[in-house]
């Protein structure tokens, strides 16, 4: 079951004996788990009927012994399992999951790694069980999560200001969801999450980020593109140059990409290049800026400054140095 379902099922009081969630994405494990332990009982039925066992503390019987105990005083007992992943001999589940207690609701909160889809375990688990997989999210899919985040909560944001949380705070949903309930506390509800307030609120400024690095990189606005260097050389701490030329080795790739494309239409590029069509022009731009040939030599170019950003060839060229020689080379 994916995620839309489960929730869309616990909503609906619709319960089931054994929920396993695993997965490198902690954010939905989290989100469902803590679902279920604060809305399937109520204040009273949780003094007795709920549990939150971890699993480097326990093994697998002292969790079917718990599981199969009665509820008191309630129809149901709830019990989690945080940090199952430590669980020693997980195949002992198996004469449970074929026939669980049906008055408790067992959850297991398997978090950074999944399950060897060829065991015996995750086959029962398929079958018996609900079980599901929270997977990392891309990087070009986390302003779209941030839309719909926002958009669930009844707020706004604009395409800029998107691009800018996403870039500075990465796929991590944890952290993206943590800094978007803080915007959302100062922000008047049915309103606009502006770029401007980011700046304020979370440290990330407006003008000077690689979002809009690679936007003057596009249009080759080389005054723009020192000033972001000035500035990145000022905060080095929250503009590390390896992330910086990930973004820029990100972004023409997909300006080679675009090179290749024989429909150009906006829909299709933005298909292709899986880019927001709001950003078709800057795609546009920069493709008619830089060709093909120099499209790669700059993708070039960012493997060999990722590797001195790294120490590799360069034995005494600050962070600060290497930008601006790598954006004059880009630049020219």
């Amino acid at each position: 079951m994916n995620f839309e379902a489960i929730l869309s099922d616990l909503k609906a009081k619709k319960y089931y004996p054994v929920y396993f969630l695993m997965g490198e994405e902690s954010y939905y494990i989290d989100f469902i788990s803590d679902y279920i332990s604060s809305e399937v009982l109520n204040d009273t039925e949780k003094e007795f009927n709920h549990r939150i066992l971890y699993g480097k503390d326990i093994d697998v019987q002292t969790i079917i012994s718990t599981a199969k105990q009665f509820p008191f005083m309630g129809e149901r007992m709830v019990v989690i399992i945080k940090e199952a992943q430590q669980l020693k001999k997980i195949e002992q589940l198996e004469n449970y999951l074929n026939n669980p207690h049906e008055s408790t609701i067992l959850v297991f909160c398997y978090k950074y790694k999944s399950l060897d889809k060829r065991k015996s375990i995750y086959k029962t688990l398929s079958k018996k069980a609900v079980l599901f997989e929270s997977k990392k999210l891309y990087d070009n899919q986390i302003p779209e999560w941030i839309v719909s985040y926002l958009s669930c909560k009844q707020y706004k944001i604009g395409h800029k200001a998107t691009h800018l949380i996403a870039e500075y705070l990465g796929n991590d949903l944890n952290k993206v969801s943590n800094e978007l309930d803080k915007l959302m506390i100062i922000t008047p509800a049915n309103s606009e999450i502006t770029a401007e307030s980011i700046q304020t609120n979370i440290g990330i400024s407006k003008d000077y980020n690689n979002f809009e690095l690679t936007n003057a990189l596009a249009k080759k606005d080389i005054l723009k593109c020192n000033r972001i260097a000035n500035y990145f050389a000022q905060n080095p701490k929250n503009n590390p140059l390896v992330i910086s030329v990930g973004v820029i080795f990100n972004f023409f790739q997909k300006i080679l990409l675009y090179h290749t494309l024989k429909n150009k239409s906006n829909s299709n590029v933005a298909r292709i290049l899986k880019v927001n069509p709001y950003f078709i022009k800057d795609y546009q731009i920069a493709a008619m800026n830089y060709n093909k040939r120099k499209s790669m030599d700059i993708i070039g170019l960012c493997r060999t400054y990722d590797m001195k950003s790294k120490g590799v060839d360069n034995h005494s060229i600050n962070e600060d140095e290497l930008l601006k020689e790598f954006l004059f080379k880009i630049l020219h």
